[in-house]
């Protein structure tokens, strides 16, 4: 086990592990290599010329990059101020950039001119001028990156040279950096906003220190390690889980800028990266990549998979065969309920584990709020290192929590009697036929027993009569050849009448629509697969 940090803010954080482990690797990516030391001396570097531009405690300072060397010590410049970090979506359009710099009410952008077919320098002219549309965001600081860009003519560089050495400047950051309160707003990073507008959830110091920490212990990171992360930093998996996770421990990130399966293959091997931190997507990429079967992953050992068992078996598969099955939220500050690494396979594979230090939880029924007992599938509510608030939406805020203050997850989980927790689908999911509920995830369960079958995504599409039927989009193993008809009688005799899909079709797992963060959307699938005749 490692060492709890002794600081409860991002500043403290880094000053203490640049002591602690100020020689030892921190940051490898796009050619570059950063220790400790010298992350603490690229965040001081953000945090003087952020200062000279005049941006205060409380003031909010956007992001939007890659996976750069850059993007970490942006983070933790910003916040050595006591401002707060907003992360932005890399795949957002400009109207949709437009309301998140707005909403945030962000004084400046930290951004790459481009990142891999978006052209940020293009977009952002587009809502020109900015004095009218974004009246508070005083500037854009350019990092031209590893592609090195020239900045667009409006941009500044983030750094010019100016602020390399300002001792003015060290001694009053240092007054700042000493003033962050361990509640105080660190990051607003914004939901995906599938289904409405995006949020944006406030995540607080404290939180994003011991409950990240708290993750890794499940893991068993030690200063030894080395994360690839080709995960994005802007989404709450990155920046509120990962980034805090490796920094608390005094471990390695190797950083992939945007994900590339044989690039990920390569820097697992040549970088000996030892955690595994992907989506169920990721994971199918790199296990179907021809490289595969050339490169020897054997230094992977642990770190976080999720899907079903199939999707988690392939991170297994591909040598990270203690790595954890997570559950969480961003309002959560990562997960709030992980396997132990050493747990048994079959926990791994059927569990997200039992409840981490810092939170309580209870399951209650999604209809009166009563708490059911142990085993019953229900919505699963909780409290401790939970999201103060959404930014700007205190009614949507207050919403989410019960009477006891409980945070309603919209989750529906079963929890057993030893505390092991299994995920049953989202409560918004649910579909009504005949007046009758259906949880999607029970016809999931039993489709995926099915000989051939490898995932299953179950929705409701309209019916005149019905109101809503049940509908099923399969996606086979590789070599299976499934009927429609045979795998309607198969459920026949395994559900109720009224679960039973009415619909069914087949599609290769990369035609599924999945948001940008890697979330099956399920509110695209009935008009993609089931659409109006």
């Amino acid at each position: 086990m490692s060492t709890r940090p002794e600081s409860k803010t991002f500043p403290r954080l880094i000053d203490e592990q640049a002591r602690r482990h100020g020689e030892r690797p921190a940051i490898v990516g796009s050619g570059r290599h950063l220790t400790y030391a010298q992350l603490k001396d690229e965040a001081q570097r953000v945090a003087r010329r952020l200062y000279r531009l005049g941006v205060r405690p409380g003031d909010k300072v956007a992001i939007l990059m890659g996976n750069t060397p850059e993007w970490i010590p942006v983070a933790m410049g910003v916040t050595r101020i006591g401002a707060t970090l907003v992360t932005l979506n890399t795949w957002a359009t400009a109207p949709e950039l437009e309301y998140l710099i707005g909403h945030s009410d962000s004084t400046y952008l930290i951004a790459s001119p481009t990142f891999l077919k978006a052209d940020f320098g293009r977009m952002l002219r587009d809502l020109e001028p900015h004095a009218e549309r974004l009246p508070q965001l005083r500037g854009i600081l350019g990092v031209a990156g590893a592609a090195g860009n020239a900045l667009p003519a409006s941009w500044q560089p983030l750094f010019d040279g100016s602020t390399d050495t300002d001792a003015s400047a060290d001694e009053a950051i240092a007054a700042l950096a000493a003033a962050v309160q361990p509640t105080d707003i660190a990051i607003i990073a914004y939901t995906s906003g599938s289904t409405s507008m995006p949020k944006g959830v406030q995540l607080q110091h404290a939180p994003l220190i011991e409950n990240n920490f708290d993750i890794g212990e499940r893991m068993r990171v030690t200063e030894e390690d080395r994360l690839w992360l080709a995960v994005s930093l802007f989404w709450g998996y990155g920046c509120a889980n990962a980034l805090m996770n490796i920094l608390t421990h005094g471990a390695c990130f190797v950083l992939q800028e945007s994900f590339d399966a044989a690039e990920a293959l390569r820097l697992i091997e040549e970088e000996k990266c030892t955690l595994y931190y992907g989506t169920a997507n990721m994971a199918q990429a790199l296990f179907e990549h021809p490289d595969h079967a050339t490169r020897n992953l054997s230094s992977l050992r642990s770190g976080a998979s999720a899907g079903s068992p199939e999707q988690f078996m392939r991170a297994v598969t591909l040598g990270a065969k203690n790595v954890c099955n997570p559950f969480g939220l961003t309002e959560s500050y990562g997960f709030c309920f992980v396997t132990d690494c050493e747990d048994p396979l079959e926990r791994r594979l059927t569990t997200v584990g039992r409840i981490l230090p810092g939170f309580k939880a209870k399951v209650v029924s999604p209809d009166t709020g009563v708490p059911l007992a142990p085993g019953e599938t229900g919505e699963l509510r909780i409290r401790g290192h939970v999201t103060p608030g959404y930014y700007k939406q205190p009614e949507i805020s207050a919403k989410t929590l019960d009477e006891e203050g409980y945070f309603r997850t919209g989750d529906l989980v079963s929890i057993d009697k030893e505390g092991y927790m299994q995920f049953h689908g989202r409560l918004k999911e649910m579909l009504k036929t005949g007046g009758i509920n259906v949880s999607p995830a029970e016809v999931e369960a039993v489709l995926t027993a099915y000989p051939g079958v490898a995932l299953a995504h179950v929705v409701g599409v309209p019916d005149p009569v019905r109101d809503e039927v049940v509908a099923a989009v399969i996606v086979p193993k590789p070599g299976a050849m499934l009927k429609a008809d045979e795998i309607i009688a198969y459920c026949k005799t395994n559900m109720a009448a009224f679960k039973v899909p009415r619909l069914v079709c087949f599609a290769q797992e990369e035609d599924v629509p999945l948001t940008t963060t890697g979330k099956v959307q399920k509110n695209k699938i009935s008009a993609k697969f089931f659409p109006p005749k």
